[in-house]
């Protein structure tokens, strides 16, 4: 498998919405499609427009099984892009303390 970046924008309300659809995101992966793709994170950003898009890190055997587990889920995959390397100076920081800026 592969690593890639795959960008949705403006396609959720709320965090709710999100909760839903990442609910639903990691039933299909795990289950229907576990040896296709991998969720490995996201990160949930504020679009301009006010609604709430994500950068997701994925691995997968082609963009087209991402692309099949999005149509399945039935969020958006606008830009997926494989990666070429990891550079890693800092881990993530915690949820927790990434809030407290």
């Amino acid at each position: 498998m592969k690593l890639y970046t795959i960008r949705r924008r403006n396609a959720w309300k709320n965090a709710e919405e999100l909760q839903c659809t990442a609910e639903i995101s990691a039933r299909v992966g795990n289950e229907d499609m576990p040896d296709k793709v991998r969720w490995i994170r996201s990160y949930v950003v504020h679009e301009s427009d006010g609604t709430l898009g994500t950068v997701c890190i994925y691995q997968a055997i082609s963009p087209e099984a991402i692309r099949e587990h999005a149509s399945c889920v039935g969020m958006p995959a606008d830009e997926i892009t494989e990666v070429a390397d990891t550079v890693v100076i800092r881990p993530d920081p915690e949820p927790a303390l990434a809030a407290q800026g």
